[in-house]
This record gives structure tokens, C-alpha cells and sequence, in this order.
């Protein structure tokens, strides 16, 4: 049997071992460059109740994607054994062995953390087969401890007993280690105060601490004092974006959130990510710690370190990214302490090297008519790199993403590994990160593409990366378009085949006619795509200025309806704009619904600006509050386009009686689930794929399923992947290797 997913490193071995010998079954299992590869042999009934009780009794840290069995001769063996791994395709092909992500400490380790009289009592780097680093550390595949930055360590003796027994959990774990053998933490500038201890003090005064942790620094101050809030902000020059918290437990949590089971099922999952929960109205958060955003990012501690720091210093911290406004995250002691010294006070930092970088994985969970259902967000720590499974027998392709959000993936097999969040790609350091990540990917996984495949708009850095590495690679560039990118990773992971219906919102994205798209109907078939249904398009005066400053949305869609001079514009309604409108100097079409969010939130009083990625619509969604009902404005569908010209007018007349905002944004919500269920009505399809940044906004994409779902639409939206451009390497390779077997003729 050869077993494909991630299996290594998660005491799959052992299991094996035990299950075959309890059965009296001879053989082996070992670690390939593919996965883990078992031979048995002995009574048939017996190799039948194996591969049986195998699939039930796996580690619940595996996941197995694909399970290949051939029969094979007899050899005569009467034992069971662990060979070592076997090495033998490093040097002749790719390699599909999935690598599991970094895992949250597990129960029994935490209780040997906290158990006075364990010989790991207190130590911040316990671990076993269950938990702990996994992808951070990993230079190579096969997963072995010689393949990681835990290869320095040298066991001690009773470590060793423990790795090398059959039995025991620790057995090839590979990051195992204790106090005598492990490594050890510090604090910069130095102190005989014990680490703990003086990091608490340090928060209980104000000061911001820069902790290494599993994938990278976070700056953590105590999420109740508004002062040193303020100053993180100012010194990370991070006005307005949410800040994430830590907060020391799950009672904790439940005293000072909204929580229902799904929440906590996934706050207390192996993967720990950032869950965005509702404040209840007991807690003592400061204020400029969540800004604009009716949710809080919240996290329990994932690491032993982070554990016994909460344990010394019980109260929720805000726990962000280390690293300036733009730039990747600090991993490396020299590096955060050059970098970071502007803005942390001290450091806890420790000698177990991290090989790459790895942010917090972000995950909110939104009802439907099947139940609670997450959405993924931000892709990284605890899912990363884990492969997507999909149906197609996949070219080998290097997709590079997009700009914003950046993410990679490369397609091996049935297999699409989609790699961690990078970034945006504005600044150089980021732009160095998404190289390096490239590198390691193909590096990790003797990866060699056949074609490089990217996004249509030429201005992207990943799209004149792709352009560059393809001509000095001598290999096919696949440009596919955005949206449908965007359509194709949601397909991908539900695994749709055949035609479907495609909802695209975004903020926007290059279209095959030159204009900014973001608000596009797709009939989606083998060949490729038909745009039936978008947006009414707009203007955008002064181009990329327009995405920051709502106002000149705004003053698009008044031009639109009423032209120049109309009592409706004002010095505030954007009258700046209109020159620019009506010259048509540096002002682009788009029919963008992100943009429309962006128009609609200045003349609802909602917001000014994107001040961050979003921003406009966030506090739109969030001046709903708790304010449900079935009350909508118009857009009125005719020949293909959406109107929204009676919308906006509704809305000016429902503003100047005084209509309280959190009934016109429901209003406007609710217009635009209205719309989208009647465009797929006249679509003919019965498949619905829901895809693009706009999506991540929870209300319209649970009220537009919810409708269509009524109506025995089938809807796929995003689980695994973020319906951002976080997602949209994944459909780029699953398009691109599609292009490329011909299949496709057109992007």
C-alpha cells in the first residue's frame, strides 16, 4: 500500500506497526519521497481486517489523500518491522509526500508541561507525534529529524529511548527534546528574572514584547490598556486594521465573546487558527484593538511557550504579525532584533531555527441551511501546506497568484499544494518573500514546472515575475484571467466538474475587454467561460485613488444617474471628481461590486476611505449590527446588466428622512442577494459557484445562498481556501494545466 497525503510525522509508523503485529502480519512500512509505503503479507482474512482497521485507526493528524494498493509476491517475512526511509527518488522526480502543517500541543503534552513532577515540567518546547512544529522547521522530505532545523539538537539519552521506542509517543518525533537536550528561550535585553516572569511584568507595565513563536515573531501587549495600543499602532504604523488577540483559555473566551460550538471546536483544533468572534458586552478590551470592525480576530495559545506565558500573565494580549506595516514577518533572533527594535520594547526569543515563515491562519464560521460552516480567510499556520485533493490528473504548472494576498501553488499529480499567505506585493521585502517561497516550494518537492501560469493584468508583480521566469526557463506562460480563477480554486476544492454557473464579486480585476471587472455572471464549460450577466459599469476617477477614497465611488455613480451640476453633488458628495468624469482622463470603467460597496458606503455615511484592503465594506456589513429583514432596494436586471441606478436613489431618499443606516445597509445587502438569485434564475443552471473578495463579507454570502439554496440551487462556496485572491493560485493551476492538455482554448 502506498499512502499519499500528509502521513509523515504523525505517528502513522507506529500504528502500522502495532496493528500488523497484533495481527501476526510480516512486512515493513517506511517514509518514501511519495508518502508511506506498507507491505504485508500473511492470511488473506487477516490482510483484509488490516486495510480495513487501518482506515479507521489512523493518527487523528493524518490526512490521507489518495490510497494506491497492489498485490505483490510473497517474500516469506514472518516479522514486522520500521526500515528507514527511503530516499531512493531524490534525485529522479518529483516528489508528493505531503508535509503537515504545525499543530497545536496536544492534551498530553500539556499536561506533562504543567505536571510538577514530569521531567518536562514547564519546558516551552515539548512535543510529540500528536503536536508541534512540523512545516516551519522542515528543510527536506522525507520528514526525518536529519531534514530539519531540529538536526543541531543532539538527543540525550532518555529523548533517544523515547524516539527509538515502538511503543511510546514520541516515537520519530522528530522536533522531540527536553531541557537537557532542547532548545532554550531568552530574553533581549538579558535578565536573571525568570523568562516568564519578567515578559508578565513587562506587559502588566505597558510595553510591547516580541515573542518567537512557531512561524514567525508576534508583538504582544496587553489588549486592555489603550495607551500601549495606541502606541503599537503608531510605531507599526497600523492606523486602522484590526488587531488579533490572544486570549489565555477557551472560559475565557466564552466570558467575553459570542461563541457557539463550531467557534470553539475550531479555536480548539489541532490547526488553532485566528476566529473571528462577536464581543460580548462584558469585556474590557480596549477599543482600538478591533477599530471598525464589529468582530474580534481571536486565539487561544498554540505553542507550549505560548501556554506558559498565558499561565504567568492570564489576560487577553494582542498578538500580531512581527513586522512593520508591508513586510514580511521576522523569523530569524538577528533579523526581529534589527527590524523590530523601532517598535518592541524587549524580546523573548529562543535557538530553534525557523525555516520559513508561517502567519496566523484566519477562519470565521457563518450559519447555513446545512448547519454551521467555516470560511477560510487567510491560509497559513495549521493548514498550510496541506495538498488540495482534486479530479483531474493535473500538468505540472507553477501558479503565482495575484498581487494582493498573494499566494503559490504547484500542481503535482491530483494534488494542488497551495502555499502559505505572503502578502501583498507593494514593497520589495514581500516581493523578495514570494521568490523565496517559490524556491522552497519547488525545492522542498524537486518540483521542475512545465509552464508558469499567472494573471492577465500586466502590471502585477507575480504577472512580470511569470513573464520573466518563464522566458528564462524556456516554458510555456499561461495567463488566465482573474475572476475565473476566482471560480475555478472554489470549483477545484468542491471538486464540480462539468458546467456550472459562476458568481465573481471582487474589488477588481483585469477583464478580457480592458475594463476592471468585479461584478461578473459566468457560464462556466470545459472550453472555458461565457460572461452573461455584470454590473452596470462606473467610472473610477483617478484610478487607484478611488480604491482609498470612497467619495470618488460616490461621485461616479451620482454623474452616472444625474450628471453635472445636479443638487446632489457637494464638495462632500465628491464634486473634486467631477473633472476627472468629465474628461475621462485616468478614469477606468469597472464593474466592480467591491467598488460599488466602496460608493454606497460614502453616501450611507457608513465610511470615507480604505484606509486597508476592504475597510469600506467591513463597516458597511458591520453598521447592520443585529438588524435583519426582508426590506431590499432595486437592481434591476435587464439584457445581461445590473442597474443600480434606482438603488442609489432609493437609498438618497430613505437617507434624507432619516432612515437609521443599519436598515439601508441591510437594504443594500439584501439588493444585491436579490439580484444574484435572479440572474441564476434565468441561467438554466442548477450549480452555483460563489466566489471573490466580496464573498468574505458573511451576510450577502449566507443570505444569497440561503435563497438560492430555497430554490434547489445547488451552492459551493469557499471552506479551504479564502475567497480572496488567498485562493486564486489554486484556480490558476487547476485552469492553467487545463489550458496547457488542451482541453481549454481560451483564457
Amino acid at each position: 500500500m502506498t499512502l499519499h497525503g500528509a502521513v509523515q510525522g504523525v505517528g502513522f509508523r507506529p500504528t502500522v506497526y502495532r496493528l500488523a503485529t497484533r495481527l501476526r502480519l510480516g512486512g515493513w512500512v517506511r517514509n518514501t519521497s511519495a508518502g508511506l509505503e506498507i507491505e504485508v503479507e500473511g492470511a488473506s482474512d487477516f490482510i483484509q481486517q488490516f486495510v480495513t482497521e487501518l482506515r479507521t485507526e489512523r493518527p487523528r493528524a493524518a490526512v490521507v489523500g489518495v490510497e494506491e494498493m497492489v498485490r505483490v509476491a510473497p517474500s516469506g517475512a514472518s516479522g514486522f518491522e520500521i526500515l528507514p526511509s527511503d530516499d531512493s527518488q531524490e534525485k529522479t522526480g518529483a516528489k508528493s509526500a505531503a508535509v503537515l502543517p504545525d499543530l497545536a500541543t496536544c492534551e498530553e503534552c500539556l499536561a506533562e508541561i504543567f505536571d510538577p513532577t514530569n521531567r518536562r515540567h514547564l519546558y516551552a518546547f515539548t512535543n510529540c507525534t500528536l503536536c508541534g512544529p512540523r512545516y516551519s522547521i522542515l528543510i527536506g522530505i522525507p520528514y526525518d529529524r536529519p531534514n530539519t532545523t531540529m538536526r543541531n539538537f543532539e538527543l540525550c539519552r532518555s529523548c533517544r529511548r523515547e524516539y527509538e521506542s515502538h511503543g511510546d509517543r514520541r516515537f520519530h518525533a522528530q522536533p522531540n527534546a527536553c531541557a537537557d537536550c532542547g532548545p532554550r528561550l531568552r530574553v533581549v535585553p538579558e535578565t536573571k528574572e525568570d523568562p516568564f516572569a519578567h515578559v508578565a511584568r513587562a506587559l502588566a507595565e505597558g510595553k510591547i514584547v516580541a515573542v518567537k513563536g512557531i512561524g514567525g515573531f508576534h508583538l504582544m501587549l496587553d489588549a486592555r490598556d489603550s495607551v500601549a495600543v495606541r502606541r503599537l499602532r503608531e510605531r507599526k504604523h497600523r492606523d486602522y486594521k484590526p488587531f488579533a488577540m490572544m486570549m489565555p483559555s477557551i472560559e475565557y473566551v466564552r466570558r467575553h465573546c459570542d461563541l457557539n460550538a463550531a467557534e470553539e471546536e475550531l479555536l480548539l483544533s489541532g490547526a488553532s487558527p485566528i476566529v473571528l468572534l462577536r464581543p460580548s458586552s462584558d469585556n474590557d478590551f480596549a477599543p482600538e484593538v478591533a477599530q471598525s470592525s464589529s468582530c474580534l480576530g481571536v486565539m487561544l495559545p498554540s505553542s507550549p511557550l505560548q501556554h506558559l506565558l498565558m499561565r504567568e500573565y492570564p489576560f487577553p494580549v494582542v498578538a500580531t504579525s512581527g513586522n512593520r506595516s508591508g513586510e514580511p514577518i521576522a523569523i530569524h533572533n538577528e533579523e526581529a532584533l534589527a527590524r523590530l527594535s523601532g517598535i518592541a520594547d524587549l524580546f523573548l526569543v529562543h535557538d530553534r531555527p525557523i525555516e520559513r515563515t508561517c502567519d496566523d491562519s484566519v477562519v470565521r464560521v457563518l450559519p447555513s441551511r446545512q448547519g454551521n460552516r467555516s470560511q477560510m480567510l487567510r491560509r497559513a499556520r495549521g493548514y498550510a501546506p496541506l495538498p488540495l485533493s482534486v479530479t483531474d490528473e493535473l500538468r505540472p504548472v507553477l501558479a503565482v497568484g495575484g498581487h494582493l494576498k498573494n499566494t503559490v501553488a504547484i500542481a503535482i499529480g491530483r494534488q494542488v499544494f497551495l502555499s502559505q499567505h505572503i502578502g501583498d506585493l507593494d514593497s520589495l521585502e514581500t516581493r523578495d518573500a514570494f521568490q523565496s517561497v517559490i524556491d522552497d516550494l519547488c525545492r522542498l518537492y524537486r518540483f521542475e514546472p512545465q509552464a508558469i501560469v499567472c494573471d492577465l493584468h500586466p502590471d502585477y508583480a507575480s504577472t512580470i515575475w511569470a513573464q520573466r521566469r518563464a522566458g528564462q526557463l524556456g516554458i510555456a506562460l499561461v495567463q488566465v484571467q482573474h475572476h475565473h480563477a476566482h471560480l475555478a480554486a472554489c470549483a477545484a476544492e468542491n471538486r464540480v466538474s462539468g458546467d456550472y454557473l459562476g458568481v465573481a464579486w471582487d474589488g477588481s480585476g483585469l477583464g478580457e475587454d480592458g475594463t476592471i471587472w468585479g461584478g461578473e455572471f459566468f457560464h462556466v464549460h470545459q472550453d472555458g467561460f461565457d460572461r452573461i450577466a455584470h454590473l452596470r459599469p462606473f467610472s473610477l476617477p483617478g484610478g487607484e485613488a478611488a480604491m482609498r477614497d470612497c467619495s470618488r465611488s460616490a461621485a461616479s455613480l451620482l454623474w452616472e444617474i444625474y450628471g453635472t451640476g445636479h443638487a446632489h453633488f457637494s464638495e462632500e458628495n465628491g464634486a473634486g471628481s467631477l473633472a476627472l468624469l468629465e474628461s475621462g482622463v485616468n478614469s477606468p470603467q469597472t464593474s466592480s461590486v467591491g467598488r460599488l460597496f466602496d460608493g454606497i458606503a460614502y453616501l450611507s455615511g457608513a465610511a470615507e476611505e480604505n484606509l486597508f484592503e476592504g475597510q469600506a465594506a467591513m463597516c458597511l456589513e458591520g453598521a447592520m449590527g443585529r438588524m435583519r429583514t426582508d426590506a431590499s432596494y432595486e437592481i434591476n436586471h435587464r439584457d445581461g446588466v445590473g442597474d443600480w441606478s434606482s438603488l442609489v436613489e432609493e437609498l438618497l431618499a430613505d437617507k434624507r428622512c432619516g432612515m437609521e443606516l443599519a436598515l439601508i445597509s441591510a437594504k443594500f445587502h439584501n439588493a444585491l442577494a436579490n439580484w444574484t438569485v435572479s440572474v441564476v434564475r434565468e441561467s438554466g443552471h442548477r450549480r452555483v459557484v460563489m466566489s471573490g473578495g466580496v464573498f468574505q463579507n458573511a451576510y450577502l454570502s449566507n443570505r444569497a445562498s440561503m435563497l438560492l439554496e430555497a430554490e434547489g440551487f445547488e451552492v459551493f462556496t469557499h471552506h479551504l481556501v479564502p475567497a480572496n485572491d488567498g485562493g486564486l493560485a489554486l484556480g490558476q493551476a487547476f485552469r492553467g494545466s487545463r489550458i496547457l492538455e488542451g482541453v481549454a482554448s481560451c483564457v
